[in-house]
């Protein structure tokens, strides 16, 4: 199976893949960010770097869901080619860090690589709000994200909430306000109950009876 977590800068999605890998017995691919070459150059001048960024993410990322389809394992992923194409690089255009020919051709080149893959078996999202998000990333203290915009982040969270109610495979919602699985068992548990509920059809007994 191929399991995907998606959501906000720092909304938990390596935490949580982490956690259910070690849960589950699923194997995690994480996001590439600390070996992106383009990423403190990105945050620092972002319509100079916005194309080349995306690229590279969209690269690394269609290259692993490649990889994904050919694995015999279940693998959990920390965030998809999905985000890539339907919320980053169009936020970074609609704010006019990306220019309407990169837009475009970065678009087309996507097109032509969903077209050979297919949507996870299921998406898990991390629903948060900024003040959530902004406490998220000072916590973890990346030197890079530092200078992350409120109106950025807010864009960001606009289009995560567009593109989730249109996405059409398997999916679940984890309000990440509300469910600290990073720090309270009872709301992993949570978590997980819900995913068994998914994936599996089991149910926790206090909801059968």
């Amino acid at each position: 199976m191929h399991i995907a977590i998606a959501g906000n800068i720092g909304s938990g999605k390596t935490t949580l893949t982490k956690m259910l890998a070690h849960r589950y017995g699923w194997t995690p691919r994480f996001e590439p960010v600390d070996n992106n070459p383009y990423l403190a150059d990105f945050y620092a001048d972002m319509p100079r770097w916005a194309f080349n960024t995306q690229i590279y993410f969209l690269n690394k990322r269609f290259a692993e869901v490649v990889e994904i389809a050919k694995c015999k394992e279940t693998i959990i992923q920390d965030r998809t080619i999905f985000e890539d194409a339907r919320i980053f690089a169009p936020n970074l255009h609609a704010q006019g860090m990306m220019s309407d020919r990169d837009f475009e051709n970065y678009t087309d080149l996507f097109d032509l690589m969903i077209s050979l893959v297919k949507l996870p078996d299921l998406m898990i999202y991390i629903r948060s709000t900024i003040p959530n998000l902004v406490a998220q990333i000072q916590k973890r203290g990346r030197e890079f994200e530092k200078s992350i915009r409120i109106d950025y982040l807010q864009g960001l969270n606009d289009r995560y909430e567009a593109w989730i109610s249109t996405y059409k495979g398997p999916l679940l919602i984890v309000d990440g306000d509300r469910l600290k699985f990073g720090n309270n068992p009872e709301d992993f548990k949570q978590v997980t109950d819900m995913i068994d509920a998914k994936l599996f059809g089991f149910f926790p007994l206090d909801e059968q009876e």
